[in-house]
């Protein structure tokens, strides 16, 4: 029996889709839009009709019948705290994505564009879901405090990459299911996230605005120097000078680590120094979390878009191999994820979870 499932990605300006036979990608595409075209609406959700319209062209043109898929699932958005793994599309998620997400995201559209898609090209019935949206939280409860009682730690990351290369890592590098496993993942890139695996659970996470810095976001920062800031600028302003216009991007001038690479590699001294603070980061990241699981850690894995540099995972290398062995997973393989996910489920191999609308909006 061959599973057709359809699976949907959500970034910031593109839509990725692949069409999965099994665990096959028979194929994918990306779907890129200009800041332009998508800047004229106001929120993520306005969005939603034009996408699921190229979308719908895709698959045409690809031939995707109707009656043929058996799942179709897109990348979690940002609801309240939830479980790891799937859970299925219904109405209190969608009225929550809608509503009142946690962040104003584009994964925000995957449940609904996962939805629209298994009604149009689906087998009677066919389910939606959405598969580890960036709030998973499996944190422990120490892990949470702050230092302030003002507000707690959040878990948000990159979960579902990170999850996916962990239990990939597990299978085929250790030989040894994930839930055996304690794992240390740093998905490092745009934004960039160390995750603390302990057990099949990720129990803390250093996240790119208390810890390292990436090439667009400037990460931890000294408070003292910050609070200032916040009297000059509005909140917005202030996202977007410590989330969009940090990191490389605030020493450079650019988000695209290859640049700055290269001028180090010609010997440009600020390069040079910028590369290395970034891998020393992310190294402090990896050792934090060490400590958590009292330095019993079975592997150290690098994932993202700057797992791709051997100049700057060679660095963090050198500084956290005495703690565990160190894997590469470059770039992301979130369809792959996604349909993986899906599959299990449609297979009986894992249970979906359903989403209830929290006490405080029913």
């Amino acid at each position: 029996m061959v599973d057709r499932i359809v699976a949907i990605n959500p970034g910031a300006t593109s839509t990725k889709i692949g069409y999965f036979e099994n665990d096959e990608l028979k194929f994918k595409k990306e779907i890129t839009y200009s800041l332009e075209e998508v800047s004229k609406y106001s929120t993520i959700l306005e969005q939603a009709d034009f996408r699921y319209q190229d979308i719908l062209k895709a698959l045409e043109e690809e031939g995707i019948a109707a009656d043929s898929l058996d799942g179709v699932v897109g990348r979690g958005g940002c609801l309240p705290p939830v479980e790891a793994g799937a859970y299925i599309v219904n109405d209190a998620m969608l009225t929550c994505l809608r509503d009142y997400p946690v962040l104003e995201h584009a994964s925000n559209l995957g449940a609904g564009l996962a939805q629209r898609i298994a009604e149009k090209f689906g087998v009677k019935d066919c389910p939606s879901y959405i598969y580890d949206p960036i709030t998973v939280d499996q944190m422990t409860d120490v892990a949470r405090i702050s230092g302030t009682a003002l507000f707690e730690r959040k878990s948000i990351a990159h979960m579902l990459n990170m999850r996916a290369v962990g239990i990939k890592i597990a299978n085929e590098e250790l030989h040894k299911p994930y839930e055996e496993c304690n794992l240390i993942v740093a998905h490092i890139g745009g934004g960039s996230t160390v995750s603390i695996h302990e057990k099949g659970r990720i129990t803390d996470v250093v996240a790119d605005d208390e810890g390292l810095f990436s090439t667009e976001r400037a990460g931890g920062l000294p408070l003292k120097e910050v609070i200032p800031l916040c009297y000059k600028h509005t909140e917005k302003e202030m996202n977007t000078l410590l989330r969009k216009n940090g990191g490389l991007v605030s020493y450079f001038g650019t988000n695209d680590a290859r640049i700055v690479e290269g001028k180090a590699k010609d010997g440009d001294q600020k390069a040079k120094t910028v590369l290395e603070a970034m891998a020393y980061q992310i190294a402090k990241g990896i050792g934090q979390l060490a400590t958590v699981a009292n330095g019993n850690v079975d592997g150290i894995i690098l994932t993202g878009g700057l797992a791709h540099s051997d100049y700057i995972t060679d660095m963090v290398k050198d500084r956290v191999s005495f703690i565990a062995p160190v894997y590469r997973v470059p770039g992301e393989e979130e369809l792959l994820a996604l349909a993986q996910g899906a599959r299990r489920v449609l297979n009986k191999k894992e249970e979906y979870h359903v989403f209830e609308e929290p006490e405080n909006h029913r």
